[in-house]
C-alpha cells in the first residue's frame, strides 16, 4: 500500500552497559530493512559520561535511516550539577539535530514530548515530569500537522501517573494523555521500564494506546534485549517485539506499567510471560 510505513522503536540502549551483540544486530536490521523512521526513546547512556555519549553518537549517526532521539533520565549529568542545571544537553552536541526531532512523512509523523526534568520537588528525580511548556510544544506540533497525518508521540517515561502499587510515576502524564486523546494521537511510544508493552490507557476523552520498548542493554528486567518493529498500513498499527532469541511478541510484553526498570521481586509486579527475570539486580555503575 502507498501509505504503508515501517518504524523501528528502540529504547534504553545504555551505552556503558550496552548489549554489544544486540546493537550490532539492530544496526544490521536497520541497514537491511531500511525503516522509514527510527525512534529512540531515551536512556542512550548509563551515567551520562562523555565516553558513553561518544559511543552513542558514533553508533546513532551511522544508522541508515531518519532518526529522532528523546532524552532519558540517565542522559542528564549525574555528577556535574552545574552542568545538569545550566547546560543539561551539552553532551548531546554530536547529535543535537536528532534530539527531539520531529519527523513528518505522508500520513504519519513522530512528535516528541520531553518527560525529563533537571530537578523535581520529590526525592526520585528519575521519574517522569511533563512540564506545561513541553506539552504545549508537543500539542502545537500535532495541531500543525498536515490534514490526515496521524501522530506517534515519543517520550521516555510512560505517561502513567500511578503505578501498579499506587506509586507516583510521571507527573502530568494523565493530563498529557487526555490532551493527546482529544487530538486522536495514534499512540505514545516510550521506554524507561526495560520491558515491552502494548496497552490502552483510558482518559476522559477516550483511550490512548501506549507502546513501550524493551532495552538493548545488559540491564534486563524480565525479558531479553529487544526492540519494537511497527507497521502502519494507513489504518492499523501493528507491533512486533523483535529479539535475538525469537521469543513471541506476546511472551515479551508485560500487561501493566511497573514503577521502574528493576527486576520484579515482589508479588503483583508485572512480569512478561517469558519470565526472564535475572537472579540479581542489574549493575548500575
Amino acid at each position: 500500500m502507498a501509505d504503508s510505513k515501517l518504524l523501528f522503536h528502540l529504547s534504553d540502549i545504555h551505552f556503558g552497559l550496552v548489549d554489544e551483540r544486540a546493537i550490532a544486530w539492530v544496526e544490521r536490521e536497520i541497514r537491511e530493512r531500511r525503516p522509514d523512521m527510527v525512534a529512540i526513546t531515551g536512556d542512550l547512556t548509563m551515567r551520562a559520561r562523555q565516553r558513553e555519549f561518544d559511543a552513542a553518537t558514533e553508533w546513532i549517526t551511522r544508522l541508515e535511516a531518519p532518526v529522532t532521539v528523546d532524552v532519558g533520565n540517565h542522559d542528564l549529568p549525574y555528577f556535574n550539577l552545574i552542568e545538569r542545571f545550566f547546560d543539561p544537553y551539552r553532551r548531546f552536541h554530536g547529535m543535537k539535530d536528532l534530539v527531539e526531532r520531529e519527523i513528518v512523512l505522508p500520513g504519519l509523523a513522530l512528535v516528541p514530548l520531553n518527560t525529563t526534568a533537571r530537578a523535581q520537588p520529590r526525592f526520585n528525580w528519575s521519574k517522569g515530569w511533563v512540564s506545561k511548556g513541553a506539552l504545549h510544544r508537543c500539542l502545537a506540533a500535532i495541531d500543525a500537522l498536515p490534514t490526515g497525518t496521524r501522530a506517534l508521540v515519543t517520550v521516555h517515561h510512560p505517561l502513567r501517573e500511578v503505578g501498579t502499587k499506587g506509586t507516583a510515576l510521571t507527573h502530568g502524564g494523565g493530563h498529557a494523555l487526555d490532551e493527546l486523546a482529544k487530538r486522536g494521537a495514534l499512540a505514545v511510544l516510550s521506554g524507561h521500564v526495560h520491558d515491552a508493552f502494548d496497552i490502552m490507557e483510558q482518559t476522559p476523552h477516550g483511550p490512548v494506546r501506549m507502546i513501550g520498548a524493551g532495552t538493548l542493554s545488559q540491564r534486563i528486567r524480565s525479558t531479553p534485549p529487544s526492540f519494537n518493529e511497527l507497521h502502519w498500513d494507513g489504518e492499523q498499527l501493528d507491533v512486533r517485539v523483535r529479539n535475538l532469541e525469537h521469543v513471541d511478541t506476546r511472551a515479551m510484553q508485560i500487561d501493566d506499567v511497573p514503577e521502574d526498570a528493576l527486576p520484579p521481586r515482589e508479588p503483583g509486579e508485572p512480569v512478561a510471560p517469558v519470565g526472564r527475570v535475572p537472579p540479581s539486580d542489574p549493575p548500575v555503575y
